[in-house]
């Protein structure tokens, strides 16, 4: 295979401070030779979900042996993010859908 996914773009308004809110989110930091570009400290590669009915957004999964969906969500919503209320869920739903102080939406899932 001669490619993997490097990285996922989102569009923002603001860098600063979209930065400093997805560093902290994700424990990424900032590459030295861009720090518009946020890299991750440690982990996997990301993965890349394809849908055709959703819109583009971030999948953040909870390490269940270090944490919970709750905890999560309420780290997040500490650093500024504020819950999507108007979303539809399904029943039984693993996940809570975010959003960034830029109005980025994203998911939390469990």
């Amino acid at each position: 295979m001669g490619l993997t996914l490097g990285a996922i773009v989102l569009n923002t308004n603001d860098l600063g401070p979209a930065a400093e809110f997805w560093k902290q989110a994700l424990g990424y930091d900032a590459s030295p030779d861009n720090p518009d570009f946020l890299i991750p400290r440690r982990g996997p590669a990301t993965r890349l979900h394809l849908d055709e009915t959703d819109r583009t957004h971030l999948d953040l999964w909870v390490d269940r042996t270090t944490s919970t969906l709750d905890s999560e969500v309420d780290r997040l919503i500490g650093l500024g993010a504020t819950r999507v209320e108007d979303w539809t869920y399904p029943p039984d739903a693993d996940f809570v859908v975010l959003a960034a102080p830029d109005g980025t939406v994203f998911c939390v899932i469990e």
